[in-house]
């Protein structure tokens, strides 16, 4: 099976398995406070191909911007997100979803979607992916928590983890972490040992005001990853995506 990834913006990606799209995390839109730093590849939901599936790991709205996905046409899409948000998914006129904790699956369309251990400071789960021996973990924003080391003797080698770097910490909170940051993405790859390793989530800004008050990032440049990753976890090759660039596993 052909399998190929494609970055719409932030944690927002497209999977293609051979044909089956996976939309994740989608956020199409900006709102104060709330900016994507780059260009995001599609416009509007209307925009999206056919898709699939849609996974979903927690409510915050750059990871679940439902207002903007009520233009996609098909309400009858399948969902996996996490416990707690299909009543959220089925008001914006979406009917078909499923609900997973950690270690739960389901499918959507011909791709096998598993739940897997995350934390944020809300419910969040992240994704393993798989489809005619073909998988994808998708990391969402977490946190480097220790219970992520499990994926590797669950589902043993990975073709593609995509990893959140930015290392995010809320100024309010006396500076507390809430996403890994790109050496703690390194040392995850370090253990899961995918093929391929695609940094996510580092371009989003709070603008100027929202960055002295609100939120303080580690790092907003991937290639600090990729350093990271290259002493860190040699055996897994890293490419950083513009979004709309297709890459092919």
């Amino acid at each position: 099976m052909s399998v190929s990834v494609s970055r719409i913006v932030h944690a927002s990606v497209l999977l293609d398995f051979g044909g089956a799209r996976i939309l994740t995390d989608p956020w199409l839109s900006e709102r104060p406070f709330y900016y994507q730093g780059e260009q995001r590849s599609i416009a509007t939901a209307t925009d999206l191909p056919e898709l699939a599936g849609v996974v979903i790991s927690h409510a915050h709205y750059d990871h679940c911007d439902l207002d903007a996905l009520r233009g996609y046409p098909d309400k009858n899409v399948p969902f996996a997100v996490v416990r707690g948000l299909a009543k959220s998914v089925r008001a914006a006129g979406f009917r078909n979803v499923t609900e997973l904790d950690p270690w739960q699956s389901t499918h959507l369309g011909p791709v096998e979607v598993t739940a897997t251990p995350a934390e944020h400071g809300v419910p969040e789960v992240t994704f393993v992916l798989r489809a005619d021996g073909r998988t994808v973990f998708f990391g969402a924003d977490t946190l480097r928590i220790d219970a992520l080391d499990e994926i590797a003797s669950r589902f043993g080698e990975l073709d593609l983890a995509l990893l959140p770097i930015n290392g995010l910490r809320i100024r309010p909170a006396f500076n507390r972490q809430v996403v890994m940051d790109a050496a703690e993405a390194a040392d995850l790859a370090r253990v899961l040992r995918p093929r391929l390793a695609v940094p996510i989530h580092y371009s989003f800004t709070s603008g100027p005001l929202g960055s002295r008050l609100i939120t303080k990032v580690a790092t907003r440049d991937p290639e600090v990853f990729r350093a990271a990753a290259r002493d860190i976890a040699p055996d897994t090759t890293v490419e950083i995506l513009d979004p709309g660039v297709v890459l092919a596993l």
